[in-house]
């Protein structure tokens, strides 16, 4: 479907030039060359806006819904709940700020299950006895597109269908991949989300439990002050399945003071949302991963510095950056984040607490406070959030990838996995292993007598760029140690990024991952792994409504499987 919008008027003229303002602040190659298309539209004074919707994507029996959703005052976007199939899987390429060296990007890829702090990816029925899951799709002949898919592998006959393709994000921006989750009913859930205020978030819910084939939006709303506004706006949503039924969860809130403040929120029904508790909110804000157990939920989370100083000699470039006529370098921007933090609450949000049980008075505000895990940037050390879980005491262990500084390269070598445990009244620090981007992304298992780590920790064909090649690793004596084990690919075209683990993962279908080019806009294929290691490719392509994943060997068939 090719929809065309045609601008008549000086008002329509001038909506247009507000957006086409709006994308020169965009890191995001793609966006900028639609801009370029945009300003030749203008200056021949008609404007086509032909790419917002995909030529493959035609509905045929489907439901096309348009919403209107007012964004702020000088943008009003239109989504449509499509609801149709596609013939296979693809995901989203990516890239984010060019860095002007040999790694191109300081992050890219094939980003459909990203990002970190975007939870959960995928979830387990027992009763439907299927792992349903969502990821930043793409169209067949255009991978910068964002579409949102949602599909399930099927447990009993180990296929899967056709993907549903839910809406069309209009934007080639993966900080709006959705994620997904479960009702008390089995209705499934799809959260769209939004990198930040200037696009629209919506909510939508199946019309039949553990079904894929058609979905309805949400209205969703929320209490503020008293009064009941809609829920059209969040981004980094981590929403997390109550066992009594609703859902809790976690978001960022951009400018609500600091450019990144974290909040939590809850709903009986996922259609009327309590009043946002604001967690954290100093300095310029934060990112947060977070965990749920029942009433008792957790977030681990770091801090972006107003700035950060280091030698003007240590061929550490950033456009960012200032001299300060003393020798330093004072680093201003987002780019920058360190120290480590952690609050949770026992009684689903009424009250908030750090690990060893001292209440805290929320927001925090300041950076040295009572939810300090450890002070990273005494260290100069940026910290990465990737994953959290609970022990089996409850306790939580926290995982993050520390190195140097932003820059992709061996300049900010080493790059540690850490792995944060409180115990024995006590936060204790193990190391996994190293990988070489900072953006690489894996996920915790911790199971009874054997933790795991899945993670892209061995060097991909892009060194240095944002993925690898995907590697199990195991601890016997809960995290303390660890061993490498099983490297799951090998011989990759492209580098494997963020491994997903699903709620409740069943052995069958363990983890969740995307490959992409680490260095140029590629193709992106969908993998999962079981428990054992063996690997299986999502079908790019499907000549009928079910088909079944194809294995892959350790021993070069990843570069076969790109194909076609």
């Amino acid at each position: 479907m090719r929809e065309k919008f045609r601008s008549t008027g000086l008002l329509s003229l001038l909506r247009f030039t507000g957006l086409a303002l709006s994308f020169f602040g965009s890191t995001n190659v793609n966006d900028r060359r639609s801009l370029s298309l945009l300003s030749l539209s203008i200056c021949a004074g008609s404007i086509y806006v032909a790419s917002i919707a995909l030529a493959d994507t035609q509905p045929v029996g489907g439901e096309s819904t348009v919403v209107e959703a007012e964004v702020d005052t000088q943008k009003v976007v239109k989504i449509a709940t499509q609801n149709v199939k596609v013939d296979g899987y693809r995901g989203i390429w990516y890239a984010n700020q060019r860095s002007g060296d040999v790694y191109r990007f300081k992050y890219s890829g094939g980003l459909g299950t990203y990002c970190a702090k975007h939870r959960p990816f995928a979830i387990y029925s027992p009763t439907a006895r299927k792992t349903f899951f969502c990821y930043g799709g793409a169209a067949r002949n255009n991978n910068h597109r964002l579409v949102h898919m949602v599909s399930y592998f099927d447990h009993k006959t180990g296929m899967v269908p056709q993907p549903t393709l839910l809406l069309d994000k209009k934007t080639g921006d993966a900080h709006d991949n959705p994620v997904i989750s479960l009702d008390y009913h089995g209705h499934l859930w799809i959260f769209s989300t939004s990198h930040g205020r200037g696009r629209p978030s919506f909510v939508h819910r199946s019309k039949e439990p553990f079904s894929i084939d058609a979905f309805e939006r949400i209205d969703a709303t929320y209490s503020k002050e008293g009064e009941t506004l809609p829920l059209d706006n969040f981004s980094y949503l981590q929403v997390w399945p109550q066992r009594k039924g609703g859902f809790a969860s976690f978001f960022t809130r951009y400018k609500a003071p600091a450019d990144r403040t974290l909040f939590f929120m809850k709903s009986a029904d996922g259609k009327q949302w309590s009043a946002w508790q604001r967690l954290a909110a100093f300095e310029k804000g934060h990112y947060q991963v977070s965990v749920s157990d029942g009433d008792h939920l957790g977030s681990a989370f770091n801090y972006h510095p107003n700035g950060k100083v280091h030698p003007i000699d240590d061929g550490r470039p950033n456009p960012k950056e200032r001299p300060d006529g003393k020798g330093q370098v004072v680093g201003q921007g987002l780019n920058y984040r360190t120290n480590l933090y952690y609050v949770e609450t026992l009684d689903g949000g009424l009250t908030w607490q750090n690990a060893a049980g001292e209440t805290l008075q929320l927001p925090l505000t300041e950076v040295s406070n009572p939810a300090l895990v450890r002070d990273f940037a005494a260290e100069e050390k940026n910290i990465y959030m990737k994953d959290i879980q609970f022990d089996e005491q409850g306790n939580p262990v926290i995982l993050i990838l520390a190195s140097r500084g932003y820059q992709s390269g061996p300049i900010n070598d080493p790059r540690d996995w850490l792995l944060a445990h409180w115990t024995d009244e006590q936060w204790t620090f193990s190391t996994i292993a190293q990988s070489d981007n900072n953006y690489d992304m894996g996920s915790l298992f911790l199971e009874k007598g054997q933790w795991r780590l899945v993670a892209p920790t061995e060097q991909g064909p892009q060194a240095y760029n944002t993925g690898g090649e995907v590697c199990m690793w195991t601890s016997a004596d809960q995290g303390k140690t660890w061993k490498r084990g099983r490297q799951l690919t090998r011989n990759s075209p492209y580098n494997h990024t963020f491994v997903r683990r699903p709620i409740q993962a069943h052995p069958d279908f363990y983890a969740f991952w995307a490959d992409g080019h680490g260095r140029q806009p590629s193709k992106s294929r969908l993998y999962f792994c079981n428990q054992q290691g063996d690997v299986f490719q999502l079908p790019a392509l499907m000549d009928g409504p079910f088909a079944k994943p194809r294995k892959l060997t350790a021993t070069g068939e990843q570069a076969a499987a790109i194909a076609p």
